[in-house]
């Protein structure tokens, strides 16, 4: 078989389902790319029993906490690029071909898809995610379900993503890359999610707590990246 060029590293909630139809779209991925599932049951996943003679896959064990898990598969991944998604994330027909685009290209960057929200939720989520992607654009700041694409080594060289945080995993990593040096690039293509949060608790109860949550992890995260600082 051919070297691995991307691992894939999704990281699975507890009881997660979600992940299944991801992995179906997966699938037709090249022989020279890797699925990595990181779960945090004991039991192993019930993968499909066929599977194509295209990407591996693989499934390992963390402890609980997504910057665990996901760094967690980068360390078993085999690929010399990684691509961190949620399991709730789905991939639109642009997304696989932007992003060979980009690996091919093969500068160190930060890369990052723009956000688009699937219908699943109230139709003012397309509002956030048009916030979202500005704010990507302008302020140098996506978030973690933009999907995450960056060379194994660089990964390894910003310390992956720290695990002492409780939340804003994906916030402090953008920080550490641009306290380092590596340009943030952004992937023209879009990458779906899900939007049932918003269903679920409410539009503007959730509007309000992301923005929250985003400015107190931007001061974190300042903090953070001057203490690390040599």
């Amino acid at each position: 078989m051919p070297p691995v060029r991307l691992s894939i590293v999704m990281p699975l909630a507890p009881s997660e389902t979600a992940w299944c139809g991801l992995l179906e779209q997966l699938r037709a991925l090249p022989a020279d790319s890797e699925i990595v599932l990181v779960r945090v049951e004991e039991a192993l996943l019930a993968l499909p029993a066929a599977w194509p003679t295209g990407p591996r896959l693989r499934q390992c064990r963390s402890r609980p906490g997504r910057a665990a898990q996901m760094n967690a598969g980068a360390r078993v991944a085999r690929g010399r690029w990684l691509w961190f998604l949620h399991a709730d994330s789905r991939l639109t027909p642009q997304t696989w071909p932007a992003l060979q685009a980009f690996i091919a290209a093969g500068a160190p960057a930060l890369g990052y898809f723009r956000l688009k929200f699937l219908r699943d939720g109230p139709r003012l989520a397309a509002l956030n995610a048009l916030g979202a992607n500005l704010r990507a654009r302008w302020l140098g700041l996506p978030f973690g379900d933009q999907g995450f694409v960056l060379r194994a080594e660089d990964f390894a060289r910003l310390g992956g993503y720290d695990e002492r945080l409780a939340c804003g995993e994906d916030h402090f990593l953008v920080w550490r890359a641009r306290a380092a040096g590596l340009p943030l690039r952004e992937i023209p293509a879009a990458l779906a999610t899900s939007a049932r949060k918003y269903a679920e608790r409410g539009w503007a109860a959730t509007t309000v707590r992301h923005w929250r949550l985003t400015l107190a992890q931007a001061r974190q995260a300042a903090r953070e990246t001057r203490r690390v600082e040599p």
